[in-house]
């Protein structure tokens, strides 16, 4: 048997909020239902928004981290990790508005930790890493009516971050990230995993062939940074997103600032697209946590990497685009570090000849920037400051060119329509965006973004890629992954949103329904 008993779980209800709560944790304000936590409007629709999705029921998983979850339609089951926990998560929600917690799956049974799961055509995917995270980790595959047994176990690359179906069930794919060990000794190669679920067998997909395309991907904006690395040994696949019609994957590579494509049918990666910079001297940001004024908004003299985590894809039209949550990320181990503050660089006096004023910490002193990147001319000197990330989300076409991206529009929203601006993240990604997920309704075409600092969940009616309109927030703790259930699927055949919290001390889902 796989599976590890949980806690005993109680019940509380509040009007139509039904909130689950281990017996060992009271009703006080963290870990029940108060007026921050609870059904008020803040956790659910703010009163200023339009109505799309509506609080049916929240999910506490007590002090564990729920990251990502997937949904079976045949056995009506969330299924969601816990790394803290090591398990993952069955959540019987065959009545919305009444979810129940069954036994949970023992990832230790298998030897490491759970990154990530996803559901299709009755099987269940998980993603586990090694106890040693550079060594191999597996893709462990189960059908969702038989949870004691395995249908397999496959091989994957190291790390295995994150685990996704192809819409035709045919395949699973898991994007390996490959990070180095702390000492950065250790730096295995980037990789995707494809998996023939019906053979049971694999394919270990790495990037050698763009090796020797090293420097013309850089010079798109495209990183290739670690000690000694090339590029194959430095990308790390951090999400995956597949074309409609099951031929083509997308793949985030967050570090190294750009989007890998696959073609699934011949397991090759055909191309990689360098997603370049933002600029920051164009658009008014806060980007100091130790200026004394929270939104103190100004231009400044910054490129930013968009660094995308979550992707997802979807069509308009028939025409095919991808959706980015650009939250950003530096690499930093004991081993080698590229992160530093503004202040800790050693600016060219040319480039910037008001160095001092900019280094203050109410200006750009604060700035976490990395020093991989902006010495052009080679002689020691910082010629032009790289930041992390877009604070923002992005629509492409599916051959890297940027269709739309959002600016600060999560900021001014943040500061001016919420009140709950991050000013302590200021100076490190800001709201964060962290997760994306798309849905079609009728002719509109919604996109679901989670802002992983400031706690909330956007949605906003893509439909027309050159002018997103937004509609609507939802107020979370902080949501690290998206989950949308089609009304087709859904228990109450009606959309479904389910959203993973991931805050140590308030772990949960928020499942809301149309």
């Amino acid at each position: 048997m796989n599976f590890k008993n949980v806690k005993n779980w109680g019940i509380v209800l509040l009007g139509t909020l039904f909130y689950f709560t281990s017996c060992q944790d009271g009703i006080d304000g963290t870990n029940g239902i108060d007026g921050a936590d609870g059904a008020n409007g803040n956790d659910g629709i703010d009163g200023n928004d339009i109505t799309y999705f509506a609080t049916t029921a929240k999910v506490a998983l007590g002090d564990g981290i729920t990251e990502i979850s997937a949904f079976d339609p045949n056995t009506k089951t969330i299924f969601s990790t816990n790394s803290e926990a090591k398990e993952v998560e069955v959540i019987d929600i065959t009545d919305v508005n009444l979810p129940q917690i069954k036994t949970a799956i023992d990832i230790t049974a298998f030897g490491g930790n759970v990154n990530s799961v996803a559901c299709k055509n009755g099987y269940l995917a998980i993603a586990i890493e090694a106890p040693t995270k550079t060594d191999n980790g597996k893709v462990v595959i189960f059908k969702t009516d038989n949870l004691t047994s395995p249908y397999a176990e496959i091989a994957a690359g190291a790390l295995p971050d994150m685990v996704t179906f192809t819409p035709d069930g045919k395949y699973v794919l898991s994007a390996n990230e490959g990070e180095p060990n702390d000492a950065y000794t250790i730096d295995p190669k980037g990789s995707i995993t494809l998996i023939d679920v019906e053979a049971k067998t694999a394919t270990q997909i790495v990037f050698d062939s763009f090796n020797a395309q090293e420097a013309a991907l850089e010079a798109e904006g495209f990183r290739v940074f670690g000690p000694g690395a090339d590029l194959s040994t430095d990308v790390e696949p951090e999400y995956i997103t597949v074309s409609s019609d099951s031929k083509t994957a997308f793949i985030s590579l967050q570090e190294n600032n750009g989007i890998a494509k696959l073609d699934i049918d011949s397991k090759v990666i055909t191309d990689i697209y360098p997603l370049g910079t933002k600029d920051y001297s164009e658009i008014l940001f806060d980007l100091s946590d130790k200026d004394d004024t929270p939104g103190n908004l100004n231009t400044w003299p910054v490129l930013s990497f968009y660094q995308p985590d979550a992707i997802d894809y979807f069509e308009v039209n028939g025409i095919g685009y991808i959706i980015t949550a650009n939250e950003g990320d530096a690499r930093d181990y004991d081993g080698y570090s590229e992160e530093e503050r503004g202040d800790d660089l050693n600016l060219d006096p040319t480039a910037y000849p008001n160095a001092a004023e900019l280094q203050e910490k109410k200006n750009l002193g604060r700035l976490k920037v990395t020093t991989a990147n902006g010495d052009t001319d080679n002689d020691g000197d910082i010629d032009q400051i790289y930041g992390y990330g877009g604070r923002s989300f992005s629509i492409w076409n599916t051959t890297g060119n940027l269709i739309f991206d959002s600016g600060n529009e999560f900021t001014i929203k943040a500061l001016y329509e919420f009140g709950n601006y991050p000013e302590g993240r200021s100076d490190d990604k800001g709201t964060e965006p962290e997760a994306v997920t798309t849905f079609a309704e009728g002719d509109n075409i919604y996109a679901v973004i989670g802002l992983e600092r400031s706690g909330d969940v956007l949605i906003y009616n893509i439909r027309d890629v050159y002018n997103p309109v937004f509609v609507q927030r939802l107020r979370n703790t902080s949501p690290e992954g998206l989950l949308v259930v089609n009304a087709a699927d859904s228990p109450n055949g009606k959309t479904l949103l389910i959203v993973s919290n991931e805050a140590p001390d308030d772990a949960t889902l928020n499942i809301y329904s149309k």
